[in-house]
């Protein structure tokens, strides 16, 4: 099929670079998105998120004469739909944003398009939500137009390379609709793209990412498990992994991020009374910020006017994405614990709690204490000890990725616990 011309709707962490990366293979085309400061921030030839590579990638695309940015969809022969699906509070799939794009579809779909749904969505949205607002067309999915799912499997930070390179799922309401999908992506995507139908597609997405949101939360299990009863958690995990058939995951201090913290919940939702697995991992992992607090009370007492000087705010290392969070979440509740709490983070966006981040870490820790390691960007693993322990009140760190060498902060004049360290086992591993 002639596929010259693409809309994509959702100028975000993935419709951004999927724009781009059709544009410099010499489609024409139009990213759209609603939210007129990324539009306009886009025009002036600047990105509005930090990925390696996507800054250089997306001035090519403009630079080729092939992409534009608009605040509406246009005609095109094929359309991909990038928005958000978060969750709500109660936990319920949040697709909105999903339906307004599809209606926004509606007035430009023709004959012998392509409509491809990438959000990451419950099973069963793109044949029993989207087909029926798309159809509102007076045409019908199948013999009229095209409409599959494609779910990006790309994580942050290495968002270029994994978007050419790892093999795609295309799943169609129809096997013509699905080769179609092929047709499209083949222009770029050098992995394997594999044919499916849409609602096992949209299965596949979301057991991915509830296959390591419950390995976490098992490790997380185990982290409390081994503070009860006297075991470094991360000795123990080293040497269960030299089982041949064993790999257990790093627990923390939570799981954030767009995906494995919210794509279970997808699941629960859609049939739970044969998710309760699923639905007890995302309780302990979405718990865990709670586990750092009390550790927190263990070393300090009551937090009330205790100064917290917390390192990192993004749900990873070394991005910019705050989404889900669980270092924005431990911030959150010892601020409701009655701490005084500073913030410092090389990477996450100047708006996020503004009230409280400070312009470098030296600002952060002064005064406090404890300094709290909450994200493990490098900058902040190989961060000195010994210019931080002049600075803070009392020489207490908590290290909640178990980055920081226990020698180095120790020869500083630091008590330093790390998640996963019960106080019995520190003489141990000192």
């Amino acid at each position: 099929m002639s596929l010259n011309r693409l809309c994509v709707l959702g100028m975000g962490y993935i419709g951004l670079p999927t724009a781009s990366s059709f544009a410099t293979r010499g489609l024409k085309v139009v990213g759209v998105d609603v939210n007129e400061r990324i539009v306009e921030t886009l025009r002036m030839g600047h990105i509005h998120i930090q990925e390696p590579g996507l800054e250089a990638l997306v001035q090519a695309a403009f630079h080729s004469g092939n992409l534009q940015v608009k605040a509406q969809p246009e005609t095109a022969d094929a359309f991909i739909i990038c928005v958000p699906t978060p969750v709500r509070p109660d936990k319920s799939a949040d697709l909105s944003y999903v339906v307004s794009a599809a209606a926004s579809i509606v007035p430009h779909l023709r004959l012998g398009n392509l409509v491809v749904l990438e959000s990451t969505s419950p099973p069963g949205t793109t044949a029993e939500v989207v087909r029926p607002i798309l159809e509102r067309s007076g045409l019908h999915a199948g013999p009229d137009f095209h409409l599959a799912y494609s779910p990006e499997r790309v994580l942050p930070g290495q968002i270029l390379k994994e978007i050419v390179e790892n093999a795609r799922v295309i799943g169609g309401i129809d096997a013509v609709s699905a080769q179609a999908g092929r047709d499209l992506y083949g222009t770029f995507v050098q992995g394997e793209i594999a044919l499916t139908d849409a609602t096992t597609a949209e299965m596949v997405k979301l057991m991915e990412n509830t296959f390591r949101d419950v390995n976490i939360a098992l490790a997380n299990e185990f982290l409390r498990l081994g503070d009860r009863f006297g075991v470094d958690i991360w000795e123990a995990i080293r040497l269960a992994n030299r089982h041949p058939r064993v790999r257990i995951l790093q627990p923390g201090p939570g799981v954030g991020g767009h995906c494995v913290s919210v794509d279970p919940w997808f699941l629960v939702e859609a049939a739970p009374d044969i998710s309760s697995l699923i639905r007890q991992a995302r309780m302990v992992n979405d718990n865990q910020p709670a586990y750092v607090l009390e550790l927190l009370r263990a070393e300090l007492g009551d937090l009330t006017g205790a100064t917290i000087g917390a390192l990192g705010l993004t749900y990873k290392a070394d991005i910019d994405d705050v989404r889900e969070s669980p270092a924005l979440r431990v911030v959150d509740l010892l601020g409701k614990a009655g701490a005084r709490v500073r913030t410092y983070d090389p990477w996450a966006p100047a708006d996020v709690l503004a009230a409280v981040r400070t312009r470098d870490v030296e600002t952060c820790v002064q005064g406090a204490d404890c300094v709290l390691l909450l994200v493990a960007h490098e900058t902040l693993k190989r961060l000195d000890p010994g210019l931080v322990r002049p600075l803070v009140s009392q020489p207490l760190a908590i290290d909640c990725q178990h980055v920081w060498d226990r020698a180095r902060w120790e020869a500083a004049g630091f008590s330093l616990r790390s998640l996963g360290v019960p106080k019995s086992q520190e003489a141990n591993v000192r």
